[in-house]
């Protein structure tokens, strides 16, 4: 017997795993008019599904951030240990939106998330494991967080194509808008799940936050998995335009028969409209986690207000988060289908919420001005990736949905971590910039309000672009 594994061998995989997430599936002959009555039904199960499953990819996700003061005390894990762990995975996790998205494009995007969350949940069991050792290995949890964030990464853009292949550009917004909101759910629930399982199964030991919420992710994983189907066709039924007599995109009809790499470098490398909405969701992001990560340090240290008010803080800009989630994608559809308009409406409202925050001297002021400012920064950063969803074929939705993403951990989130923290930081010399230099709480707000003119003139420059193709298309 020869060793290592032949060239059949690999073929023979390979057409498993095209067996498993691309089957074609024969027409089923049904009627266009019994497909559209029981098209709702159908939708739900994949809906509902990739709804629980993306609540759930933050539950073995942002158990980290709750379990660092278990980490501290029970594992002797330094600060800047943990700052390096979380740096490490911000660096995969935005590497691999790009590079794995580029390898799941074309395949069953529902059974695809549905496998990265499986994988997700067997890495932090194994961390939870890791942590009922006497000593814990730090290259070892570096390496594992790591993998965690190369397997979450493609979850939100499948989970997005997978509404995508099931709607059409008038109702994307309401449908990717609820699904948007999951987001908030499970980020507000995984801090909160996670150490009710380490009090109640584990004694209060920290390996309870990771063991338990892995187990529930292993299951909810294998239940998406079989949940529903990724689009209408692979019930034997038309597309969604065909089901609801619209006209397919120009792009769609384009790229039938092109591959990947033809259509990443003639739909998203060669198009100047997604490149300037990457951009845009850079500044988007950057206001986003500006704020988000930085407000409960601010308002303590700058406004000298109690802890228990910053921690406060985030629960307003969470529930902001979430009703703009639910209602701007609505408001997109209501106006036929003009993300990038709506995104540039609330970024121009966005200093007058600013302006709240950096002014207000009372708890109520500062909840209410962050509150508007969760509800407005969520509306572009939703819309954005409509946007973009509007603009290229749906093979490449997860594809662009990475690179979009990629953009905003790799510059946007890190420039509002690192580059703001200095800026903030008394104790630091600030930041020196073309001859200025930037320091004290004051001149972060300096930042946002550039990277605020910034998003508007970019999301306006697509919003008339837009524009020009929906009349267009008329």
């Amino acid at each position: 017997m020869k060793a290592g594994i032949s060239y059949k061998e690999v073929v023979v995989s390979g057409q498993l795993f095209n067996f498993a997430f691309d089957k074609h599936v024969p027409k089923s002959g049904l009627p266009i008019a019994d497909q559209r009555k029981q098209w709702f039904a159908q939708f739900l199960k994949p809906y509902v599904a990739i709804i629980i499953l993306y609540i759930t990819m933050y539950l073995v996700r942002n158990n980290f951030k709750a379990a660092q003061p278990l980490m501290k005390q029970q594992l002797g894990i330094t600060t800047q240990q943990l700052g390096l762990i979380g740096f490490v995975f911000s660096i995969v996790y935005g590497i691999g939106k790009i590079v794995v998205g580029y390898l799941v494009t074309g395949k069953d995007n529902k059974k695809v998330a549905s496998t990265m969350l499986f994988l997700s949940s067997l890495v932090v069991i194994c961390i939870g494991m890791l942590f009922t050792m006497s000593h814990v290995p730090l290259g070892w949890l570096i390496v594992l967080w790591a993998l965690n964030g190369l397997f979450q990464c493609a979850g939100g853009p499948s989970c997005a194509s997978v509404i995508s292949n099931w709607t059409t550009k008038t109702t994307y917004g309401r449908y990717l808008g609820v699904w948007n909101a999951s987001h908030n759910i499970g980020g507000g629930l995984a801090g909160v799940f996670a150490i009710w399982c380490a009090q109640t199964f584990f004694g209060g030991h920290v390996a309870g936050m990771f063991i338990i919420p892995g187990l529930v992710a292993l299951v909810v994983a294998v239940c998406c998995f079989l949940l529903g189907r990724n689009r209408p066709e692979d019930l034997g039924w038309e597309s969604a335009e065909k089901i609801f007599d619209e006209p397919a995109k120009p792009e769609d009809v384009e790229s039938r028969n092109d591959s990947t790499w033809q259509i990443f470098r003639k739909y998203l490398l060669t198009n100047p409209w997604v490149w300037v909405l990457c951009v845009s969701n850079v500044f988007v992001y950057l206001i986003r986690i500006g704020i988000d990560n930085w407000a409960p340090l601010r308002v303590t240290e700058q406004l000298r207000l109690s802890n228990q008010i910053g921690a406060q803080t985030i629960f307003y800009f969470e529930m902001g988060a979430l009703i703009g989630c639910l209602i701007w994608g609505l408001v997109s559809d209501f106006l036929g289908g003009r993300p990038a308009l709506v995104s540039t409406l609330c970024a121009l409202c966005l200093p007058f919420a600013m302006a709240g925050y950096q002014l207000g001297r009372t708890p109520a002021v500062l909840y209410v001005s962050l509150f508007f400012l969760g509800m407005l920064i969520f509306g572009p950063q939703m819309l954005i990736n409509i946007s973009m969803l509007n603009q290229i074929p749906k093979k490449a939705n997860v594809l662009s949905g990475g690179m979009v993403g990629a953009f905003a951990y790799l510059f946007g989130d890190s420039t509002a971590k690192v580059l703001l923290a200095r800026i903030a930081d008394s104790s630091a010399d600030g930041l020196h910039l073309f001859g200025l230099v930037l320091h004290g709480w004051n001149d972060t707000f300096v930042v946002l309000y550039i990277a605020i003119a910034c998003a508007v003139i970019l999301l306006g420059s697509v919003a008339l672009m837009e524009e020009r193709r929906i009349r267009r298309g008329r």
